[in-house]
């Protein structure tokens, strides 16, 4: 089964408040789930990479063989796709679990988008900054 999975992070503050926003797709474009959470303070790189680990781990959840992800971060994109380097040790973990993650799929591809194009995503993380910062 493939599922299409458009995640983001981001972090008010750099680092500062951050959260998490996942969407899962089938192959039709059809919502199977998502993803809206606070995950404390980190840097929107974290936040980006803790998006991913959460979507592979749910596309799992959900049987996947197959995933296709999509995410505004270029950065992380370029990492996935060995351009390049991960550099900063903080993100080199996260880095290790994602790609971890990624070969237990048959079959996976990342691609990078325009923020307008992940927008969905963008709502869930500015939701769940809001709900914790608002308490």
């Amino acid at each position: 089964m493939k599922l299409i999975i458009h995640t983001d992070g981001g972090s008010r503050g750099n680092p500062g408040p951050a959260g998490i926003g996942v969407v899962l797709l089938n192959s039709s474009g059809k919502k199977v789930k998502e993803v809206s959470e606070y995950i404390g303070k980190a840097t929107n790189n974290q936040a980006e990479y803790t998006a991913l680990v959460r979507g592979l781990e749910e596309a799992q959840k959900l049987g996947a063989d197959d995933v296709q992800i999509v995410m505004d971060s270029e950065l992380i994109v370029k990492q996935l796709k060995q351009e390049y380097k991960v550099k900063n040790k903080d993100l080199a973990s996260l880095f290790v679990n994602a790609w971890n993650l990624l070969n237990q799929f048959s079959k996976w591809s990342v691609k990078h988008v325009k923020r307008n194009k992940n927008k969905r995503a963008d709502e869930l993380v500015n939701q769940a900054i809001d709900k914790k910062t608002a308490q």
